[in-house]
């Protein structure tokens, strides 16, 4: 398995600009960035990224509105916020070799850790993300929910003597994750192309579509609101900072209404029906250009030609 997998990345793998020469900056700057987000959509964030904060020691001098302002449409905020606070601790104490000391690091987990051990260091320590469970949940016809992390710490450990055989653990790593991309895809696998196809139980009793088993998901809760775009006529809109924490702190909102009546007035010639809203915010005029802004608010705003 690790000779076919190794060859196989040698000729399919794409090219990636973290790839070509490894960096630290480089490489661990695309491996955050990658966590819940595709390569097609990164890419040009990670450009845009390194070219506004080339170093780690200009990302962690950076200002954090400004990190958020340039990871803006990427979504899950909190990987930036991790990911300035992590720049701060790596520029004082310098960067982190093995698995273990990268695990120390802000925003970092097991996947992403051994990725960089292997890629940077040599180090012999499989990954498992999303793309290396599918693959040998099919490969081995493993029945586990490989959203749980004990379920992915005993496919780490089915897979430490593959990486082992191996002189490039990061190319290991990588061909594995690229094969989950690339062929082993969530719908309509491409076995044809698939260099562990042989020996891949799924397929040889033709039940990839089964694997890897999913629990049913539970409905998401619906939340509503009603929220106002008020402009002052030169550009810059009615916005509101979000300083509470959780998901969107340190990102901008519009402002939100809630009902507070009707009002009823009777002229000589119309009668007027008007529904009040009421807010309460801290909110002032600034340009939505400048700040970071939350998805939401972003798309609102592009669809009114404010941005």
């Amino acid at each position: 398995m690790t000779k076919e997998l190794l060859q196989w990345f040698a000729r399919a793998k794409r090219p990636m600009p973290w790839r070509a020469s490894p960096a630290p900056y480089a490489c661990w700057l695309s491996e955050i960035m990658m966590q819940q987000t595709t390569y097609q959509t990164v890419l040009p964030y990670f450009e845009r990224f390194l070219e506004k904060f080339p170093s780690v020691e200009a990302l962690a001098t950076a200002d954090e509105r400004d990190v958020l302002k340039a990871w803006e449409g990427m979504g899950y905020y909190a990987r930036a916020r991790n990911l300035h606070k992590a720049a701060r601790q790596i520029a004082a104490t310098g960067w982190p070799r093995t698995a273990a000391e990268w695990s120390a690091i802000p925003g970092v987990g097991p996947y992403t850790a051994a990725a960089l051990a292997s890629v940077l260091a040599g180090e012999k320590v499989p990954v498992v993300d999303g793309n290396v469970a599918r693959v040998f949940a099919r490969y081995w016809r493993l029945g586990d929910d490989f959203r749980k992390l004990p379920a992915r710490a005993r496919l780490a450990e089915r897979l430490q003597p593959h990486i082992a055989r191996t002189d490039a653990p990061g190319d290991f790593n990588q061909a594995m994750m690229e094969l989950g991309a690339l062929v082993c895809t969530p719908a309509n696998p491409s076995c044809g192309e698939c260099p562990l196809a042989r020996a891949c139980a799924a397929r040889k009793a033709g039940v990839q579509a089964d694997y890897p088993r999913r629990a049913e998901k539970k409905p998401l809760p619906v939340r509503k609101l009603t929220a106002a775009v008020v402009t002052d006529g030169k550009g810059k809109v009615l916005l509101v900072e979000n300083r509470e924490g959780g998901l969107l702190k340190g990102l901008w909102e519009l402002p939100s209404v809630e009902p507070a009546g009707e009002q009823v007035q009777v002229f000589s010639h119309f009668r007027l029906e008007m529904s009040v809203m009421r807010a309460t915010h801290t909110a002032r005029f600034v340009d939505p250009n400048a700040v970071p802004l939350a998805t939401a608010t972003r798309k609102v705003l592009a669809r009114c030609g404010l941005l």
